[in-house]
């Protein structure tokens, strides 16, 4: 069973910790098999870190609202193959997963509006030392994206996963516009990151 951060989880052996918080999962190997280790934060209980695979962790499932465009993390396609990081490479490039934008920003089921604030929260990532370091955490899955990746990459993937950002924000403008929704109210509020991403993926607008 594969937990993300954000995840509603119990653990069977510990009833009485009631439901917790995933916050943060680190892919690890242990006795030779990729397993994960895992943070929960319990209200009562305080933050507990277990082995997904002793834990046997159940998750709880959020409304479909909730779920719509979770994106898979680097961390994800990692473990969906037994051979760990090196099996990944062979049926995955890494850039793949690290350029992409999450689901939810291109998502037809989620209303524009909606998409549109979501992207426009993506922008708060910036090529300074915590940020870039931020975005890696969210868009591997990592606790530590430097056990992988060198900063020089982080920066090289971090460029392209901007430009595509840029693209998907037009896009979604020009889709509102098509559709005549009324979008001015939220292109009023993108902030002034986004409008600049806008010029360089739009340059006419």
């Amino acid at each position: 069973m594969k937990h993300k951060q954000g995840d509603q989880v119990r653990h069977p052996g510990r009833p009485e910790w009631g439901t917790g918080e995933v916050m943060k999962v680190e892919l690890i190997t242990r006795d030779g098999r990729p397993d994960r280790r895992v943070w929960i934060k319990f209200p009562s209980e305080g933050t507990k870190t277990v082995l997904a695979s002793v834990a046997g962790l159940e998750t709880i499932e959020k409304p479909l609202a909730e779920v719509i465009g979770t994106a898979e993390t680097l961390a994800d396609r990692e473990a969906d193959h037994e051979g760990g990081w090196l099996g990944a490479i062979a049926k995955n490039r890494p850039e793949d997963a690290m350029i992409a934008v999450p689901d939810r920003a291109t998502d037809p089921f989620v209303p524009l509006a909606g998409r549109l604030k979501f992207i426009y929260d993506l922008y708060r990532f910036n090529r300074s030392g915590g940020s870039l370091i931020d975005w890696a955490i969210a868009q591997t899955g990592l606790d530590d994206p430097l056990s992988r990746f060198n900063r020089h990459e982080l920066e090289q993937f971090f460029d392209r996963w901007c430009w595509e950002r840029d693209r998907v924000l037009a896009r979604t403008i020009d889709e509102g516009r098509r559709t005549g929704e009324s979008i001015d109210n939220l292109l009023r509020d993108a902030p002034q990151a986004a409008r600049r991403g806008l010029k360089k993926a739009a340059p006419a607008r």
